[in-house]
């Protein structure tokens, strides 16, 4: 795979998105007082992977960078939120 480097790190944020997406949800589905600044956070890590994966022409990598973008625009608008 010619871009066998890339596919690594896409796989990588890939998971940490991931994760941080479940961390997120348990946080705000308990009205932890933390759950705006991890919501930040969120928001921060998927918009970055959304835009690695944008990146990569096959279709899986498309739909998932532009999942990852309405999370990220999702999580600011709750983290801004009052």
């Amino acid at each position: 795979m010619p871009d066998a480097g890339h596919r690594k790190e896409q796989l990588r944020l890939l998971r940490d998105c991931a994760d941080i997406c479940t961390l997120t949800a348990k946080f705000v589905s308990r009205c932890s007082p933390f759950a705006k600044s991890l919501a930040a956070l969120c928001g921060q890590i998927c918009e970055i992977c959304g835009n690695h994966c944008l990146h990569h022409p096959d279709p899986q990598s498309q739909t998932c960078g532009q999942i990852c973008l309405h999370c990220a625009q999702e999580c600011r608008v709750f983290a801004m939120g009052a």
